[in-house]
């Protein structure tokens, strides 16, 4: 079997404020096998984006991991000082983060701030350095990468910003790609043009990447794995197919039904009903009982993770009926 790239082992990620103390993430555990896609799917403020930080060792005080490992080939991250990090970070994990902006420096030539992304982790010359920059730009589908290199950001489209951005993750062969929302500001087109060379990365350089949407739609035909994400915690996890088809927690069956369908054409949507609680203040037992149907008086208990079918992972006392597939 092989040994997966990344493996998170009940991550905690909190944040200290004057007001009390966040708990972003919450017993959080997964892996992601070389060349497989994981994505991280949930409401905004469920803590998607937080574990992918936490991963990267990015979160700004005043929060900070404080239980959990997270392990990249065996190596301990969270056990890593500050010095070893930055030598992790954009060689062995990659981040793409959804304002490219946030990647590119608008005052560097794009040229520049590859060849720099390079010679941080690698000892070659500027021509050598110059040349992988080129073509990591051809890579992404970018024609005359060329003069591109010559170009500045503010040169670019979003779209072609965003594939810049991607370029840089790919330049130093990476184990591991963590992308945070980087098509919600595309357009369709685009998006599918980049989610299809991100599933043909994956394939082909057998690197593991975990994507963090809200967009089921981008997950159903990119990922394999699926984490279902609420109030800092994997409420449900699976392969992609068996969780879409048959969601087992009321959570994920409510993300689903409120995507708009043509098989319910010129009908109301049906939404969640209520609000993502504080995680400042989350109440007691399950965080999804003050907007779930199934709730009653067991629900005041935090449920376990339990597997109630091979190759799932679920959160909840009070599975939809689709559990009788098992």
């Amino acid at each position: 079997m092989t040994e997966p790239t990344l493996r998170v082992e009940n991550l905690h990620t909190h944040f200290f404020t004057r007001q009390g103390v966040v708990k972003a993430v919450e017993d959080v555990s997964f892996s992601v096998a070389p060349g497989k896609i994981l994505g991280l799917v949930g409401e905004s403020g469920s803590g998607k984006s937080v574990t992918g930080y936490s991963i990267m060792g990015l979160v700004d005080p005043p929060g900070r991991r404080v239980a959990g490992r997270i392990l990249l080939g065996g190596d301990d991250l969270c056990a890593m000082t500050s010095e070893q990090m930055r030598s992790v970070r954009g060689r062995r994990i990659a981040m793409i983060f959804q304002d490219p902006m946030m990647t590119l420096n608008p005052v560097l030539r794009i040229d520049t701030q590859m060849i720099e992304a390079i010679r941080a982790h690698t000892s070659v010359s500027r021509v050598v350095a110059r040349e992988r920059a080129r073509d990591a730009l051809a890579q992404v589908g970018i024609s005359a990468p060329e003069e591109r290199l010559l170009a500045y950001p503010h040169q670019f489209s979003g779209g072609m910003r965003q594939r810049v951005a991607i370029a840089i993750a790919l330049l130093n062969k990476p184990e591991l790609i963590i992308a945070d929302e980087p098509t919600t500001a595309l357009d369709v087109t685009i998006q599918a043009q980049i989610l299809f060379e991100m599933q043909t990365l994956a394939r082909d350089s057998g690197t593991a990447l975990i994507w963090i949407t809200h967009d089921l739609s981008v997950i159903a035909g990119l990922a394999d794995e699926i984490c279902v994400m609420y109030a800092g915690r994997i409420v449900e996890q699976g392969t992609v197919d068996a969780v879409l088809d048959a969601p087992l927690h009321p959570y994920t069956h409510g993300l689903i039904d409120s995507v708009p369908s043509r098989g319910r054409r010129g009908e109301p949507l049906r939404q969640i009903p209520g609000m993502a609680p504080s995680l400042l203040d989350p109440a007691q037992g399950c965080a999804f009982r003050e907007r779930c149907s199934r709730a009653d008086s067991a629900c005041i208990d935090q449920p376990a993770l339990s597997i109630p079918i091979a190759g799932r992972q679920l959160r909840c006392f009070h599975p939809m009926p689709s559990a009788a597939i098992a």
